[in-house]
């Protein structure tokens, strides 16, 4: 297992921000993984698990403790069945099945980072959701000292959040099981309205599972949204806030302050999220409230492509990210009473 001290974080996020951290640690199998993390434990030492750094944003002042990226490998597909180790890499992941034909993660294609985070975030894009295909999750349970394995129904998934999201300090996921549908090298039906007019077809339809993978990529592509090392507007965690989720009153009291600023004529995004809930677009109230594309003077920005994605413009700090996340915040919040809250996690900071 690799160590290092004092050791850059920066590189290891998305971002390409933070300092450094006081010891490093990069595990390449599991067993090197639980050592880690309880060697970390018994000593009391702060510790800060890293995957693919594609939703962190660590505080200037860096890491006061051991971070231990996950580097592990291993990709095993049985008939529909797929079982990925924590550190392999989730776009790569997602190219290999649909190459063996296979549906329900290909709408997830070009998403930056590991398996292993996406149920702690419950990933999802264009439709899909991992929550939707995961069957188990095997992690190490640091207050039981424990490996476990953690069926669907004990993850608590919700919109971009799960089990392991509530609880941060407890579980470190090893790895992701998923089962997968065999449909004649077809998608999933499509579930997101803007993938199927890119492909001409009705929502609901299926479409070959490349091709849909192919659309999903040039449409995060053209928004800043696949990692591309010399375009600033990949320099980001993608999309910085979710989407905003209000019930009955709060919604109606966005609908006013919308007819007021805008005029009575004009919709918001508006989708059922159960229980009386509705969900709008973070990206139309960030938009709306004034901050477009391009949006900002110093060296973090909104992306020139995407409003929901704040990036780096190359000699940014995270203080300089952050300045900008509050006066998004606080402009959303002046015009339509609504708070953003960020997707990604901080690490040493807050918004």
């Amino acid at each position: 297992m690799q160590e290092l001290h004092d050791a850059p974080l920066a590189p290891l996020t998305t971002f390409r921000l933070g300092g450094p951290a006081t010891r490093l640690l990069t595990a390449t199998t599991d067993p090197e993984v639980v050592a880690a993390v309880r060697e970390a434990d018994a000593s009391g030492t702060p510790l800060l698990v890293i995957g693919g750094g594609s939703n962190l944003v660590i505080g200037d002042k860096g890491f006061d403790g051991t971070a231990l990226r996950i580097a592990t490998k291993g990709f095993t597909l049985s008939g529909t069945s797929l079982e990925l180790a924590a550190g392999e890499v989730w776009t790569d992941a997602v190219a290999r099945t649909v190459e063996a034909g296979l549906a329900g993660i290909e709408c997830l294609a070009g998403i930056p980072g590991s398996a292993g985070a996406t149920p702690i975030q419950n990933v999802g894009a264009y439709g899909q959701e991992v929550s939707s295909t995961i069957t188990e999750v095997v992690a190490y349970d640091r207050h039981t000292r424990e490996t476990v394995t953690l069926p669907n129904a004990e993850c608590s998934f919700s919109y971009r959040h799960s089990r392991f999201k509530a609880e941060p300090d407890r579980f470190v996921v090893l790895r992701v099981r998923f089962a997968l549908e065999e449909a004649g090298g077809l998608s999933a039906p499509l579930a997101y309205p803007e993938t199927a007019r890119a492909m001409g077809v009705e929502q609901g339809e299926r479409v070959a599972a490349s091709a849909a993978r192919e659309t999903v990529l040039k449409l995060r592509a053209g928004k800043g949204m696949v990692l591309e090392p010399d375009d600033h507007d990949t320099w980001s965690a993608g999309s910085f806030f979710t989407n905003p989720i209000l019930d009955e009153a709060a919604f109606q009291d966005f609908l006013a302050r919308v007819h007021e600023r805008l005029g009575p004529d004009v919709t918001p995004p508006a989708f059922p999220a159960g229980d009386g809930r509705t969900k709008t677009s973070a990206a139309w109230l960030i938009d709306r409230a004034g901050f477009t594309k391009g949006y900002g003077s110093g060296p973090a920005r909104i992306s020139t492509k995407h409003t929901l994605a704040l990036t780096n413009r190359g000699e940014a700090t995270t203080e300089d990210l952050l300045a900008l996340a509050r006066e998004v915040v606080a402009g959303v919040h002046a015009a339509f009473g609504v708070t953003l809250v960020n997707e990604p996690v901080t690490v040493g900071v807050a918004l």
